[in-house]
């Protein structure tokens, strides 16, 4: 089985966590959460995710469906 490669930035001045599963052309598109965004490819297959504001997370995790 071929080994897959996940992509974790974190921007602290920005407060913006990225996470990539798949290094493929896609583009980000809004979820049920104004903190969270999804990056799929053109048929919408989900490629990885951003959260803004990481830090609010401290106290109340968050939870959204991808």
């Amino acid at each position: 089985m071929a080994e897959r490669k996940v992509k974790i930035w974190y921007d602290s001045e920005g407060d913006y966590l990225e996470v990539i599963f798949d290094q493929k052309p896609g583009y980000f598109r809004e979820t049920s959460s104004d903190q969270v965004m999804e990056k799929v490819d053109e048929q919408g297959n989900i490629l990885g995710f951003s959260v803004l504001k990481v830090s609010s997370l401290k106290k109340t995790p968050l939870e959204v469906a991808l």
